[in-house]
């Protein structure tokens, strides 16, 4: 298609899909959110975009249509980079540039993008795109579509799939195969495979310790854990809850609201000490609980998980004799239990970043092992190249002994049981079905490997989030002035106390995270805390109340 008329063919298409005057919309970590009344244009816009994406990168892209853990009546849009990782801040730039350009300048805004990146347009672009379980999806990834037409590129629509899967297919068709089939079946297959060799490796388990409750959160993660479970073979029983066919997505279900919640979901039947997991509504987050026998909840979050993964992976290392730098690489809102267990009992190398996936993925890269998670449940383990290599010679060597044998083989299939383009709940999930298993461990046992330090989670309404800006990985406040002086105050009173406070990404709340010796020093230095924002960060509303 020649340049001029493909212009005429985008703006004619455009005018389909109009933008509401006036709105501005931000493309953050999690790519744009919103109410789906008002995604429209900004998912055509975003189909342009990923089209010019792939010309310059001459690979594939990603378009995911899905809002995450947000209620249902939202939706919302992610890119993703050819390795399957989330797209470069510069595009991240574009994407907000294009999103919020007015309907009449649209076009000029797609051609300064054009000219800045030196985009040759005869150059073939192909762009996969894939959707959540939403009732706005599917019209949302259609405009998608239409605006990848629309500027002459190829696309392909793997329609429901999960998050993750969709940045796996991205990754395994750029690699030429060489990550995997770029199909469902082709991911269904990889990591059924990893998990069943590794499930062999197990002591015998019975019936019960193979049985995982599993909450889907009303979305895409239960249609797939379905379509899957078959391949898991009597190695892993599961029983689906909040499947989709009676609740509300992520309405009282789903991990983001056990984990801010610090209770079960609603619609699934515990029994005492039975392992439970929870997806979020796109399955790329995961956290684990139980019940006691005094009905007290347990949860175990992307912390634990964390632990676990990277304990497992330096034993095996050790067994091995493989010397490879493994480091866990998390945020301010770990909780210092973990921090410490890491660096003083499994001496493993703690890295600390900013609150957001693309700043831990960042870090994980920078060592042979790189195990992030963040506390809500999102997490993988990035392995180098080099890494990769080590234990495949190994694995393949017929000289190696069989101690070392066995570590290589079981780490082999670490590898490929990981989906290490993002954060996967289903890979996880079959990760830690795995560890426990070979462990021969309990959620009992895994939880009591330390002692999570009671926190608290608030935030306080402000006229502008900005009004906060952060040092130190997001632990200490630069502005505004006397902040962080307070917070210093208020954390000397009380005992293996710590606080910080950071701005939302994506609506004009500051986040407030404590944590102290007891439940009810964390309630009452996050409410102290709370006040201190809301006077000094300007604060709407009534003044934020006491917690108890």
């Amino acid at each position: 298609m020649e340049v001029m008329a493909q212009f005429q063919e985008v703006l004619k298409q455009s005018s389909l899909h109009p933008k509401p005057a006036g709105l501005v919309l931000q493309y953050g970590t999690a790519g744009f959110r919103t109410n789906a009344k008002q995604l429209d244009h900004v998912m055509f816009r975003m189909g342009l975009l990923a089209t010019l994406r792939s010309k310059k990168t001459k690979a594939t892209i990603g378009v995911m249509v899905t809002a995450s853990h947000n209620p249902e009546e939202d939706n919302g849009v992610k890119l993703i980079d050819p390795m399957g990782e989330m797209v470069t801040p510069a595009w991240e730039g574009y994407a907000t540039q294009l999103a919020n350009a007015e309907q009449e300048d649209m076009l000029t805004a797609l051609k300064d993008i054009i000219e800045k990146e030196t985009i040759n347009m005869s150059q073939e672009a192909n762009v996969f795109v894939g959707r959540d379980t939403r009732c706005s999806s599917l019209s949302l990834s259609q405009a998608v579509l239409d605006g990848v037409t629309a500027v002459g590129g190829h696309s392909k629509d793997y329609g429901l799939v999960t998050t993750p899967q969709l940045h796996y297919m991205v990754c395994c068709q750029n690699t030429e195969g060489k990550y995997g089939e770029a199909t469902v079946e082709g991911y269904y297959n990889k990591l059924s495979q990893a998990f069943i060799r590794l499930a062999k490796n197990a002591p015998n388990c019975t019936d019960d310790q193979k049985h995982l409750c599993v909450d889907g959160a009303n979305g895409i993660g239960a249609l797939k854990v379905r379509e899957m479970e078959s391949l898991l073979k009597t190695e892993l029983q599961i029983s689906i809850f909040n499947d989709g066919t009676k609740g509300k997505l992520n309405y009282q279900c789903g991990a983001d609201f056990v984990k801010v919640q610090q209770k079960p979901p609603t619609g699934i039947l515990m029994n005492t000490g039975e392992r439970c997991c929870s997806f979020d509504g796109d399955a790329d987050r995961i956290v684990y609980y139980y019940v006691d026998s005094e009905e007290q909840f347990h949860l175990l979050d992307g912390d634990k998980i964390a632990t676990l993964i990277s304990t497992f992976l330096k034993e095996l290392l050790t067994q091995a004799g493989l010397d490879l730098k493994i480091a866990v690489v998390q945020t301010a809102y770990a909780n210092g239990s973990s921090t410490d267990y890491l660096e003083n009992t499994m001496k493993v190398i703690v890295r600390c970043t900013k609150t957001g996936v693309k700043h831990l993925h960042h870090a994980a890269q920078e060592f042979d092992i790189g195990v992030y998670f963040e506390a809500n449940g999102h997490g993988t383990v990035l392995f180098s190249k080099a890494a990769e290599q080590k234990i495949q010679q190994l694995a393949n060597d017929p000289n190696t002994d069989d101690e070392r044998k066995r570590a290589a083989l079981l780490l082999q299939n670490t590898v490929n049981i990981i989906n290490q383009t993002v954060g996967d709940a289903i890979s996880d999930m079959l990760l830690i079905e795995a560890i426990l298993a070979i462990k021969g461990m309990t959620v009992q046992q895994w939880d009591a490997i330390y002692t999570d330090l009671p926190n608290r989670q608030l935030k306080v309404k402000v006229l502008d989030r900005r009004v906060i800006d952060t040092t130190d990985a997001e632990r200490r406040a630069l502005s505004p002035p006397g902040l962080q002086e307070a917070i210093d105050t208020l954390v000397k009173k009380y005992r293996k106390a710590r606080s910080f406070v950071r701005p939302s990404g994506t609506e004009d709340v500051v986040r407030v995270y404590t944590e102290a010796e007891t439940q009810e020093s964390a309630d009452a230095l996050a409410h102290e805390v709370s006040l201190a924002v809301y006077r000094l960060a300007g604060g709407v509303g009534d003044e934020p109340k006491s917690l108890h």
